[in-house]
């Protein structure tokens, strides 16, 4: 383990795998790092893949800044499946023909 560096700020852009909370990712920088100061600014899903920012130290202040901002989202979704927990995690209880569709 790398000693502490209580001095450290900033941010860290994650691209943060499936099966990982936000919080995991944030335990493993704690970890890491040597630190207790570290926060995030904005949860992703366990299922969701993508950026998670980290803040570090003094930045852990502007998560109130950050949390508010636009995101975007992206997503795949699979039509005529019923699931137990309406997620692709889910056990399928049901299959449905998809009806043709248009754009319009």
């Amino acid at each position: 383990m790398l000693a502490p560096q209580k001095d450290l700020d900033g941010v860290l852009l994650i691209d943060k795998p499936t099966d990982h909370t936000s919080h995991d990712v944030v335990a493993r920088v704690r970890r890491k790092l040597g630190m207790k100061r570290i926060g995030h600014a904005g949860t992703l899903d366990p299922m969701a893949t993508g950026l998670l920012i980290i803040l570090v130290g003094k930045a852990t202040s502007a998560s109130q800044y950050l949390i508010s901002l636009d995101k975007e989202y992206t997503g795949t979704i699979k039509l005529g499946q019923v699931t137990n927990t309406q997620d692709a995690e889910g056990d399928v209880l049901e299959t449905r023909p998809v009806p043709a569709y248009t754009q319009a």
